[in-house]
């Protein structure tokens, strides 16, 4: 069993806090599914947002789905020319397959993030 990191990142919009839990626990959601991931199979997760979403807290949509493992939520450099909005997941889990068998979620305007990865 290996520790693998799967990514993914959404621009809540607009900046509330109920659109927050639902765009970032729709991730969440997507992120497991595709991946073939139960709450179970994750390690921790990693949430980081640019300086300009003040709706909630991103980890907070995590405890919805019921994802107890431990989380935190760090800011981002507030580099001109960045995409606003942007709340980006890194998420820890134990996986028997290999590296590339992960898929990273990158839904709507946050496909722009990541073109090379995104799916």
């Amino acid at each position: 069993m290996a520790v693998r990191a799967v990514r993914g990142a959404v621009q809540p919009e607009p900046d509330e806090a109920g659109h927050m839990e639902e765009q970032v626990g729709a991730l969440l959601t997507a992120v497991l599914e595709r991946n073939g991931l139960t709450a179970d199979d994750l390690i921790s997760i990693w949430f980081t947002a640019t300086p300009d979403p003040h709706g909630d807290f991103p980890a907070a949509a995590a405890r919805e789905p019921g994802i107890g493992v431990p989380l935190g939520c760090v800011q981002e450099p507030d580099v001109a020319g960045a995409m606003p909005r942007a709340v980006r997941i890194l998420a820890h889990s134990e996986w028997d397959r290999p590296r590339a068998d992960i898929s990273h979620v990158y839904p709507g305007a946050a496909a722009a993030l990541r073109k090379d990865i995104a799916q």
